[in-house]
């Protein structure tokens, strides 16, 4: 190639050549080398990419590429094998998926191609990035010597660089670190989070926040009141926001140059922080599980919630929401999850002095505290404004629902099992109207706003489990329809449906009221029902409905 190392680097930056074992080193993610040789390993990396068989390859050249969805063996995976070699591409990052190592290693030395294999459980859009990261940070050594997700030595040495005292924020308003380098001038503002490690204000709802995250470098934000004016900067990986950095204002004469020095160590700060959250995923994965203990395991729900120091004296109610797409595995799916998580947690932050929330099983669920009657419609209201604040996470649809409030933990099992049953329910009222994008009405509500629909499928699955419906006159007239291609259970629904009227019928079906008596009389003679008959009315309607609601809901209740 043409392009010169000292050329090559992290697009924008004047940085030393970034080689594919940097980014490796960077990446921490228990990556395994198929083949490493010292040609491949000192192999320049300028990007990131996803592969897709059905794009056209433009700007390879030295470009790591992420094999989403590829199996090995397969055509796909070998014609992209085949694509990243001719292509000069510096690596391609895979999962092996029970394919032998040597099989893997095989591949890669006859394509003369470096094939590093990420564990089977390993999330993508974690990998992605990490490595895009890693490239960035990688070309940005203004801060060295600082241990990888160490966030409180990499304030220290952003405060050195930049002459201000500093604090690191994630995007829900906790302090990830700060640095305490002495004779830097802080104010009460400062102190205050410092002490707390949480922001006086989420960041969703603070307008200095919404400037920082909406400029691509760094900003200057004026004082406020007796507090100190502030350098910010917006911190990404991947398009992803992880946070920022907040800098007290070193003042005119080093404004310009601390500004430049927060734009220059952007990626290397992207690094850090994506690593410190690696780490907090233990965490994150504790704290789902005992949620999850609370929700499903009565006996040992008194354990969980002590662990998570979780007050219940008056009560709680188990929230669920969940974003309608038309798939569920792609990767963007998996980051609106993820924001849509952040999402309940700033707001269950903000109207309870405290949050528990978790996702699981792609379903983010909160625990709303209950404190008296009046608690419901602060639950209705919590709900509402998560979903007002949907449209800047997803273009799809949130569903939110609520269930009864369980006095003590113990009863929170049923409290996630109404949450679930309304969640469905309101899922496939929504299918209904299409999910595509720009169709974000949402749909949220308490378990008590649908109650007679999900009695009525409760009632339906009880008929069905027990044999109530064995050879009855629905099953009857079902058989008759499919063998001799007619219609009469749709001319009995839709005489319940008229509530037994002629002329309401005739005007639902469009025809003639003479007609609509015929068709009566024949359903009435030939199936032997007595629709005069109040008890034999009330349960052919009953059948109808739970038949007809069960058939839109692809779900059992519990």
């Amino acid at each position: 190639m043409d392009m010169k190392d000292e050329d090559r680097g992290a697009p924008g930056l004047n940085a030393a050549v970034v080689r594919l074992s940097d980014c490796i080193r960077l990446m921490q993610a228990d990556l395994v080398h198929a083949n490493p040789t010292p040609d491949n390993l000192g192999h320049p990396v300028l990007d990131v990419l996803m592969y897709d068989p059905l794009d056209e390859w433009t700007s390879i050249d030295d470009r790591i590429i992420l094999a989403v969805g590829l199996s090995s063996g397969s055509p796909d995976f070998d014609q992209m094998l085949h694509r990243a070699a001719n292509s000069n591409a510096a690596a391609v990052i895979v999962k092996a998926h029970g394919t032998p190592l040597e099989k893997l290693r095989s591949a890669a030395v006859s394509h003369d191609l470096a094939v590093l294999i990420a564990p089977d459980n390993a999330d993508w859009t974690r990998l992605v990035a990490l490595a895009r990261a890693s490239v960035m940070g990688a070309a940005a050594d203004s801060v060295s010597g600082v241990r990888l997700g160490d966030l409180y030595a990499f304030a220290n040495a952003a405060a050195s660089i930049t002459n201000g005292a500093a604090s690191i924020v994630d995007p829900l308003g906790r302090i990830l670190g700060y640095s305490t380098l002495p004779g830097q001038p802080i104010d009460e503002l400062r102190r205050a989070t410092t002490l707390s490690l949480q922001e006086l204000r989420p960041p969703a709802f603070d307008a200095d926040f919404k400037v920082v995250y909406a400029s691509a470098s760094a900003v200057f934000i004026p004082s406020a009141d007796d507090g100190m004016a502030r350098l910010a900067l917006a911190v990404r990986a991947g398009g992803e926001l992880l946070g920022s950095i907040w800098i007290i204002d070193p003042g005119e004469d080093g404004r310009g140059a601390a500004l430049e020095a927060l734009d220059r160590i952007a990626p290397l700060a992207g690094l850090h922080m994506l690593h410190a959250r690696s780490a907090s995923d233990f965490g994150e994965r504790r704290n789902a599980d005992l949620i999850r203990t609370l929700m499903e395991d009565p006996g040992h729900a008194p354990f969980a919630a002590a662990q998570l120091g979780l007050e219940s004296s008056g009560g709680l109610a188990v929230a669920a929401f969940s974003i309608v797409r038309p798939e569920s595995g792609s990767l963007e799916s998996v980051r609106e999850i993820h924001r849509l998580l952040h999402l309940v947690t700033t707001v269950c932050t903000v109207q309870f002095s405290t949050s528990h929330t978790a996702l699981i099983d792609s379903v983010v669920y909160a625990l709303l505290p209950f404190d008296g009657t009046s608690s419901r419609a602060v639950h209705r209201r919590v709900v509402q404004e998560i979903s007002a604040y949907a449209h800047t996470i997803s273009t799809y649809t949130l569903i939110a629902a609520v269930g009864g409030v369980a006095a003590r933990v113990e009863g929170l099992p049923e409290s996630k099992s109404e949450a679930l049953q309304t969640l469905q329910y309101l899922l496939h009222q929504q299918a209904g109207k299409g999910d595509t994008p720009g169709n974000t009405s949402p749909s949220v509500g308490l378990f008590e706003d649908y109650l007679v629909p999900l009695n009525l499928l409760r009632i339906g699955a009880f008929i069905d489990t027990s044999g109530l419906a064995d050879l009855d006159d629905i099953v009857k007239l079902q058989a008759y329809d499919a063998e001799q291609q007619t219609d009469y259970l749709g001319t009995l629904r839709t005489y319940m449906e008229s509530n037994g009227s002629i002329s309401s019928m005739a005007a639902r079906l469009h025809v003639h009221q003479n007609t609509v008596r015929y068709r009566i009389t024949r359903l009435a003679k030939d199936f032997d029902l007595d629709l005069e008959d109040p008890q034999k009315r009330l349960w052919l309607w009953l059948r109808i409905t739970t038949m007809d609601l069960a058939s839109k809901q692809q779900w059992s209740v519990r």
